[in-house]
């Protein structure tokens, strides 16, 4: 938390604080269409993301990213504005398609990932400030279907791999198939309790024909 005042509380009361500032984060709007155990279908709304492409490995990507998107969010924009934070952090493999176009979630662009930051509804992408760092890009992603596994746990990159491994094994049992790459997506702050966090891999998909 790096607050001085929370340095002697209570471990009860730690755990209370780091479940209410998740609680307060807007996230991202979806339904659920199906459930198989720890696996769900869900169908997400339209979404506006601010995105940068990070060439690091996966976890030195996501701490370097973070930090150039929260001075974004934190008034790094022409109109020097403010706006909320949100969840989830999503990273995933930059495709050279992106790339080459507008990047941000955590993705992997050769040696490189995209990593965003989910804005706030009340924005649209033409009302958002625009980036003053380059390296951030705006973008709209349409309205999907996404398969996801949760799972709480550090942020590394063996269980990331361990959830995405048995996510994609689900797949390709049932009656949908991957369109696009995974995501990890993380929504709780740095200072959240390692059994208290949730992280998701998130796998778009289409049903089978």
């Amino acid at each position: 938390m790096n607050n001085p005042k929370y340095t002697h509380l209570p471990l009860f009361l730690f755990v209370a604080i780091s479940i209410s500032s998740a609680m307060a984060t807007e996230e991202a709007k979806y339904s659920v269409i199906s459930k198989d155990k720890k696996i769900e279908i869900r169908h997400y709304t339209p979404q506006v993301i601010a995105e940068t492409i990070v060439n690091a490995d996966i976890e030195e990507a996501g701490n370097i990213a973070f930090k150039r998107l929260f001075g974004y969010i934190s008034g790094n924009n022409i109109t020097q504005s403010t706006i909320a934070m949100t969840a989830p952090v999503g990273q995933k493999i930059a495709s050279e398609e992106i790339a080459m176009t507008v990047p941000v979630r955590q993705e992997k662009l050769k040696s490189g990932w995209a990593v965003n930051f989910k804005m706030p509804n009340s924005y649209t992408i033409e009302t958002l400030p625009r980036p003053s760092d380059a390296r951030i890009k705006l973008r709209q992603i349409p309205s999907q279907t996404i398969a996801a596994i949760r799972y709480s746990g550090l942020w590394s990159q063996s269980n990331y791999l361990e959830h995405k491994s048995t996510l994609e094994n689900w797949i390709q049992q049932s009656n949908y198939q991957e369109s696009g790459d995974a995501i990890w997506a993380r929504y709780n702050p740095p200072f959240t309790l390692w059994f208290l966090r949730r992280n998701e891999v998130l796998i778009p998909v289409v049903k089978d024909n």
